[in-house]
């Protein structure tokens, strides 16, 4: 288990173990979300692209043509000018 202490200005450094499984460098971000149970999880902002690959893929489905995608862009902005 990993241990982090606050200084007095609030300011923490990650322990190497944190910041190597979770693949951090300087600059990177970090998001803190509170859970319905009061636990906090701690999840890494910043992306690289080759994370995003197969984000959108979904077996069995094929995927959209560019017009298909764009008539649903222009149907959902119809909708959103009630």
């Amino acid at each position: 288990m990993a241990t982090a202490t606050i200084t007095s200005k609030g300011q923490m450094t990650l322990p190497k173990e944190v910041r190597d499984r979770l693949g951090l460098h300087p600059g990177d971000k970090l998001d803190f979300i509170f859970g319905a149970d009061g636990q906090l999880i701690v999840k890494p902002r910043t992306l690289h692209v080759e994370q995003l690959f197969g984000l959108l893929y979904r077996k069995g489905e094929k995927a959209a043509t560019l017009e298909e995608i764009e008539a649903g862009i222009a149907a959902g902005a119809v909708k959103g000018e009630r």
